[in-house]
């Protein structure tokens, strides 16, 4: 029995392989959703947020 062990795992794993092969390759997916670029506006919000900072900092000096 020992002798016939590797044997049958040999065959299934052929098998195995064949109907993997099978397989077709997966249709190809949609284009991804369209996003809002990010790159426009990032030079805008970072100055605001350095006058925020400083605003808050100078209102914490006050008082």
């Amino acid at each position: 029995m020992k002798k016939n062990k590797p044997t049958i795992a040999t065959i299934l794993f052929v098998l195995i392989s064949f109907a993997g092969a099978a397989q077709g390759p997966p249709p190809p997916q949609p284009p991804p959703p369209v996003g809002l670029p990010i790159d426009s506006g990032i030079l805008i919000l970072l100055f605001i947020g350095l006058l925020y900072g400083a605003y808050r900092i100078l209102k914490l000096k006050r008082t």
